[in-house]
């Protein structure tokens, strides 16, 4: 892996009693060889990780994994030799011209790399063909052993909680198809801690931990989520009545771009614990088995 750079970092001694992944978007300037070393050595326990560049992330390096190239053989050995497990795969859309036999490849490789669930955001406006297609969609990522969370999202067909749950809910399928939700996307959608608490356990799949200012304007949603969120303490997001109002089963990540400090010169480490050390002081000591 020649044009990968290693991150060395010293191990923990102390792991954290609670369980943690790292989200590629908190740190979105590696490579997912190099997610897995610094998750590692930052004491997570997992990832959540883009299977390949997005155009909309211009900070990501190139990196290729389909087809079972060096870097996802890399990727693979790293997790298996540091203990870290792929919670969570991006980027899975499904739009009104999508096709969704087209993923096989990728859920095959994700599967190969032992990912626990793909993460799927909905934007046909259709809504029989929405939900169709997100059936076909959950029915091949099972093919390969793969779970489903759906992620809301403002912009997008799925804007909510309640409409997450509603087409889970539909398909029935518990604790194998459930809702991803960002903290951020929960604020900005106007989602209540009472919803939350009251959705049915089996059909909250994740959970992603950030902080953010009380309100955004709507034509600077997609930056906010995509490149400048705050860190745990800098907004004012209640926290810890999220941590509270999930499900104590629950996985959780953090995804908590903070590109200003990328392009600061800020190092991608401390970067990544920043965000991680901030994360773990509201999620307490909550253990996951």
């Amino acid at each position: 892996m020649g044009n990968v750079l290693l991150l060395n970092l010293p191990t923990p001694n102390d792991l954290p009693p609670n369980r943690l992944a790292l989200d590629h978007l908190t740190v979105v300037d590696t490579t997912p060889s190099q997610l897995v070393t610094l998750a590692g050595n930052l004491g997570c326990a997992g990832i959540c990780m883009f299977m390949e560049p997005m155009e909309v992330l211009p900070l990501m390096p190139q990196f290729a994994l389909y087809g079972f190239t060096e870097e996802a053989r890399e990727t693979r050995a790293r997790m298996d030799a540091m203990g870290i497990a792929l919670d969570v795969v991006y980027p899975f859309t499904l739009a009104g011209r999508t096709e969704v036999d087209r993923f096989r490849e990728q859920l095959e490789t994700a599967a190969w790399l032992g990912a626990g669930a793909a993460n799927v955001l909905l934007y046909d406006r259709d809504a029989s063909r929405r939900f169709d297609n997100f059936a076909a969609f959950c029915g091949l990522a099972q093919e390969f052993g793969l779970d489903v969370v759906v992620e809301f999202y403002p912009p997008s067909q799925c804007p909510s909680l309640s409409a997450a749950l509603d087409i889970v809910t539909r398909l029935n399928q518990p604790n194998r198809v459930g809702v991803n939700v960002d903290l951020l996307h929960f604020m900005r959608s106007g989602g209540t801690l009472q919803a939350l608490a009251e959705a049915p356990e089996a059909f909250i799949g994740y959970a992603q931990f950030c902080d953010g200012a009380m309100v955004c304007d709507q034509e600077a949603l997609d930056v906010e989520a995509s490149s400048q969120r705050r860190l745990p303490g800098d907004g004012v997001f209640d926290l810890a009545g999220f941590s509270a109002a999930l499900p104590p089963t629950v996985k959780v990540s953090v995804e908590l771009p903070q590109n200003n400090a990328l392009r600061a010169g800020v190092p991608v480490t401390e970067r990544a614990r920043r965000a991680a050390d901030g994360v773990r002081r509201v999620w307490g000591r909550r253990s996951i088995s």
